[in-house]
C-alpha cells in the first residue's frame, strides 16, 4: 500500500544581536561562566518590564524579506504559557496571532509564518539531577515554520541547509546546529488520501542535518509499519536517539490552546511602518547578494562547473573569498574556472582534512598570482597544487618567490628540452625503439622520465612534442 508523506519544519534560530530579546544582558551565552548574563528582566523578578530589541526586530524583517513573505505593518507580542525550570517566568514571550512576516518561500518550500520570540535557559543534566544556565534565557529567538508540503528527508533537508546559508549571508545568526544556535523540529504524518493528512508527530530538537534526515526517514517507516499492521498513530512529541537511530516518545502533543496565549501586556504594539530602520527601503538597501542570486551570477559570468559552484555557495567566507580573488585574477574566464576548480578539489579537500574554520589562512592575493602563474604555463600543475598548499600551510605569501627557491618553475626553453630529451633517449634506447615500432603508448613513459628529471619543472606538453619531432626525425 502506497502512503503520501507530509512534511512541515519548525526552526529556531538565535540571532546576531549585542544585547538579549528583552533586556540589556549581552547576547554572548557560550563565552560567559554560566549565570553571569541574567537581570531582573531576563530572570523574572517581580515588577521588571521588558524593552523589545529593535535590531532583532529588523533582523527578522530582513529574512522575511529575503525569502519574499509579507511584512506586517501591524504586531504584538503574546505570552505563551508552560511551566518548566528554564522558564523562569512561567511563560515565554513569543508571538502567536500577529507575527512580523507571514508567507514566502526558500529553495521550493513554502513558508507560513516567521516570528520573534526569546529562548529559554539551558538544561545540563547529570547523574544528580539537573543544573539551570540562565545565559541564554532571553535570547533572541527567530522562529520560521513552513507548510506542510515537504515530502521526503532528503527534501528536508536541502531547505534546511539553505535556511542555514541564508541566515549566515544575512549576518542574521551563527546558526550553528551542533551549538544549538540553530535547532530544527520536524512534522510528519502519511496518509493514503493526498487531500487528507495523517495524524502528525513532532521530531523535537535535531541537532546536525544528517539527523533531520534520519529521524524523518525512521519516523515515515514507523508509521507506515504500525499503520500497516492496523494500528493508530498517536499525535505526540518524539526525540532522537543518535546512538541507536531512532526516535522515542517525550509526551503528548500540545495544542495552542494548551499554551493559552493572550497578548503580553507589558510590551506596546508595534506599528512596523513607524520605524525607520524596519522600512522596506531600509530593509532592501540592507540584504546582501542572496545565495541563489549568487549562483546565478557565477553560471552566467563565469560558466563554473555545478559542481564548483555549489561548493563556492554553500558558506559565505568561500563565495567572499572566490570574490576576492577573482576580482584580483586577469580578465580571462578560464583563469576564474582554474581557481573554482581548485577551491572544489585542492583546497575543499585540505580544509575538510584540517578541520575548524575555513579560508582563514588562503590570501586572495597569492592565491590570484599562483592562478596568474599557472594560465601563463610558468608552473606546471603538479608545481601548482604544491604551491598552493604551502601558501594554505603558511609557508609562503610569495609563490613567484617560493617557485624560483624551490625550482619549480616550469622550463619552457626550447633548447634546454631538447638537451633533456637527447639525454634521455640515450639512456632509454630500447624505449625508443619501441616507440619506432609503432608502440605509441611508451611515449608517456619518456615524458614521465622528463619530468622527474626535472622535478616536475619541465612544460608537458612542450615536452611530449619535442620527444615526438626528435623520435620522427631519428
Amino acid at each position: 500500500m502506497a502512503y503520501i508523506p507530509t512534511i512541515g519544519l519548525e526552526v529556531h534560530a538565535e540571532l546576531n544581536t549585542h544585547t538579549k530579546c528583552f533586556c540589556s544582558c549581552v547576547n554572548d551565552p557560550e563565552t560567559f561562566p554560566p549565570n553571569e548574563l541574567i537581570c531582573p528582566v531576563c530572570m523574572a523578578h517581580p515588577g521588571a518590564l521588558p524593552v523589545v530589541n529593535r535590531e532583532a526586530v529588523r533582523q527578522v524583517i530582513r529574512v522575511g524579506t529575503a525569502i519574499g513573505g509579507t511584512i506586517a505593518d501591524f504586531s504584538e507580542f503574546d505570552r505563551k504559557n508552560y511551566f518548566y525550570p528554564d522558564i523562569p517566568k512561567g511563560y515565554q514571550i513569543s508571538q502567536y496571532k500577529y507575527p512580523l512576516v507571514t508567507g514566502g518561500s526558500l529553495a521550493g518550500v513554502a513558508i507560513t509564518r516567521i516570528h520573534l520570540e526569546e529562548d529559554t535557559a539551558r538544561s545540563e543534566h547529570q547523574s544528580e539531577g539537573t543544573l539551570l544556565n540562565f545565559n541564554r534565557a532571553g535570547v533572541p529567538l527567530m522562529e520560521l515554520v513552513t507548510e506542510p508540503v515537504i515530502k521526503s528527508a532528503e527534501e528536508a533537508g536541502v531547505f534546511a541547509r539553505e535556511l542555514q546559508l541564508l541566515l549566515r549571508t544575512l549576518g542574521a545568526s551563527r546558526a550553528n546546529l551542533e551549538k544549538g544556535e540553530m535547532r530544527i523540529e520536524a512534522n510528519i504524518s502519511i496518509s493514503e488520501d493526498p487531500a487528507i493528512f495523517g495524524t502528525k508527530v513532532e521530531v523535537k530538537n535535531l541537532n546536525s542535518f544528517r539527523s533531520v534526515e534520519r529521524a524523518i526517514s525512521y519516523e515515515l517507516k514507523r508509521h507506515e509499519a504500525a499503520l500497516s499492521r492496523g494500528e493508530k498513530i498517536q499525535q505526540e512529541t518524539r526525540g532522537w536517539d543518535e546512538s541507536k537511530q531512532v526516535t522515542f516518545h517525550q509526551r503528548v502533543k500540545e495544542g495552542s490552546a494548551d499554551y493559552r496565549y493572550f497578548p503580553e501586556p507589558d510590551i506596546p504594539k508595534m506599528k512596523i511602518s513607524d520605524i525607520p530602520e524596519w522600512s522596506e527601503a531600509s530593509i532592501h538597501t540592507s540584504l546582501p547578494e542572496l545565495p541563489w542570486e549568487r549562483r546565478a551570477r557565477y553560471q552566467k559570468e563565469y560558466e563554473i562547473s555545478a559542481q564548483a559552484i555549489t561548493y563556492i555557495t554553500s558558506s559565505p567566507e568561500r563565495s567572499q573569498f572566490f570574490d576576492a580573488t577573482s576580482s584580483l585574477l586577469e580578465k580571462n574566464i578560464v583563469r576564474v574556472q582554474l581557481l573554482a576548480n581548485y577551491m572544489a578539489s585542492d583546497m575543499a579537500g585540505f580544509y575538510n582534512e584540517r578541520g575548524g574554520e575555513e579560508f582563514d589562512t588562503a590570501h586572495p592575493e597569492s592565491v590570484a598570482v599562483l592562478m596568474n602563474m599557472m594560465c601563463a604555463e610558468k608552473l606546471s600543475s603538479r608545481a601548482g597544487k604544491d604551491i598552493l598548499l604551502a601558501i594554505l600551510r603558511g609557508e609562503t605569501d610569495n609563490p613567484e618567490a617560493y617557485a624560483k627557491e624551490k625550482g619549480l618553475l616550469q622550463v619552457s626553453d626550447t633548447e634546454e628540452l631538447m638537451t633533456m630529451v637527447q639525454e634521455i633517449l640515450k639512456e632509454h634506447q630500447s624505449v625508443a625503439d619501441e616507440y619506432r615500432k609503432g608502440k605509441e603508448s611508451v611515449m608517456q613513459f619518456l615524458v614521465g622520465q622528463g619530468m622527474k628529471r626535472s622535478r616536475g619543472s619541465a612544460n608537458p606538453e612542450m615536452l611530449r612534442a619535442i620527444f615526438e619531432k626528435t623520435l620522427k626525425e631519428e
